[in-house]
């Protein structure tokens, strides 16, 4: 009885190790049910069978990117041939297992002649159809810290659905060799405002905030304050991004508060009556763009104090501007040339000291070739001198003067004109000059030497 029991029991193991190798020769030489190579279902086939699969599938090149068809490449062949077999029976090994197993598994196997389409034309028609995608999609904006209301406030990030281009291209370089292209969405990120370049931004604008500027205008010091003047200002890739409006407005004030471009000046004459003058060239402002430029700079610096002088502007022959350090008489000063032209004289002053007086004729009233009257200043002197233009009549002169002092834009100015025979006190009226101040030879070399370049003109 123990002998037949003996038996039974050995005959039962040997069916088993029969069965079980069986079963492991068959799991050897098939691939699981659910395993697929490069997207292709080669469940149960041998190494064989599976290649011949292969051999025949095109493929359609549809690229998807969530559930969008992002780009619609060409048909191609897979590229299989009959030397790829030795890759699909490695494939066979990797994916073996002894007992049957339905767990869904991609293998990828490269093609020995695997089209490049997919690597080069189809993956840049990729990108350019992403690139294109983004461009009506909503962009993510980073948090950033700014000055506002005179405190440093941090504004969170806004998420986009703009896609990140560099990672879904690098998906695809995954997945290129399966049969189907789907990637998954992924979408550009802003910088929270958490992150440490926030924290970096807090820190340089804080620093800003507690800076301030004295602007030294003449003798006047105005206080321009970063807490009080910056608002919008960012700190950005090691930069400060300063937004000038309030400094702009500021320089602004200043200008019509205290800068004598174009303005009407109070101006005694010699007979002791003020009169108002409107200036011409004569004056200077403030360039508010070169202003703004040096406080932004001074700020950024972290210097306390710079002066006007260096953005200051003016008109004609000068443009950087007359009279900024002219503190008295209204901006013109004590050192001056006075003209009058009902009295058809001028005068010179020097630090308040009448120095010269003398008479001359003026521009022709009868011809509307009257001086012009306003302040202006000496543009240039220079002896002799070749004066050129054209008479009332339309006839073109040329003439030469020993002396010459030009003050106006349009040509006028003090000169010789040994040409002259009729210095009557009115010849103004109707034999006057085309617009200049005629003078005598010998009382044109002294208004030559007594005026210099800049000095103001006051004509009424």
């Amino acid at each position: 009885m123990k002998h037949k029991l003996s038996i039974g029991i050995s005959t039962v193991i040997v069916v088993i190790g029969v069965a079980l190798g069986g079963l492991a020769w068959h799991q050897a030489k098939h691939f699981n049910a659910n395993v697929t190579i490069n997207g292709v279902k080669v469940g149960g086939l041998d190494a064989k069978e599976a290649l011949a699969k292969l051999k025949t599938i095109t493929i359609d090149n549809d690229v998807y990117v969530g559930e969008n068809l992002i780009y619609r490449g060409q048909t191609t062949k897979a590229g299989f041939t009959t030397k790829d077999l030795a890759k699909v029976q490695t494939a066979l090994k990797k994916q073996f297992s002894f007992f049957p197993n339905k767990a869904k598994k991609n293998l990828t196997v490269v093609p020995t002649k695997a089209s490049n389409y997919r690597q080069t034309t189809l993956k840049q028609g990729v990108q350019v159809a992403l690139e294109k995608a983004n461009q009506t999609r909503q962009k993510a904006v980073d948090a950033y810290a700014w000055i506002q209301d005179g405190k440093v406030q941090v504004v969170d990030a806004k998420k986009g659905n703009q896609y990140d281009v560099a990672k879904i291209l690098q998906q695809y370089s995954k997945v290129s060799s399966t049969k189907s292209l789907r990637l998954k969405e992924v979408f550009l990120q802003p910088i929270g405002a958490k992150d440490e370049s926030i924290s970096e931004q807090k820190e340089a604008l804080e620093k800003l905030l507690q800076r301030q500027v004295t602007y030294e205008v003449q003798t006047t010091p105005y206080v321009f304050k970063a807490e009080e003047l910056l608002n919008g200002t960012k700190y950005q890739d090691g930069k400060y991004q300063i937004q000038t409006n309030g400094i702009e407005d500021k320089i602004a004030q200043i200008n019509a508060s205290q800068a004598t471009l174009g303005k009407s000046f109070a101006f005694k004459t010699t007979d002791g009556n003020v009169i108002n003058v409107q200036g011409e060239t004569y004056g200077w402002a403030i360039d508010k763009q070169a202003a703004t430029q040096s406080i932004v700079k001074a700020l950024e610096n972290d210097v306390s104090q710079i002066n006007a002088k260096e953005n200051i502007y003016g008109k004609g022959y000068l443009t950087y501007g007359t009279g900024y350090d002219a503190l008295s008489n209204d901006g013109i000063g004590d050192t001056y040339v006075e003209v009058s032209l009902a009295q058809q004289r001028l005068w010179i002053y020097k630090n308040g000291q009448q120095i010269l007086t003398c008479t001359g004729v003026t521009g022709n009233v009868a011809t509307n070739e009257k001086t012009p009257t306003g302040v202006y200043y000496i543009m240039y002197k220079q002896s002799p001198s070749v004066l050129k233009g054209v008479h009332s009549d339309g006839e073109h002169y040329e003439i030469e003067v020993k002396y010459w002092a030009q003050f106006t834009n349009s040509g006028c100015g003090f000169h010789d004109a040994t040409w002259r025979t009729n210095w009557d006190k009115d010849a103004y009226l109707t034999d006057g000059s085309g617009g200049c101040f005629n003078l005598s030879l010998e009382d044109a070399q002294k208004v030559y030497d007594a005026v210099f370049q800049k000095e103001p003109v006051i004509v009424y």
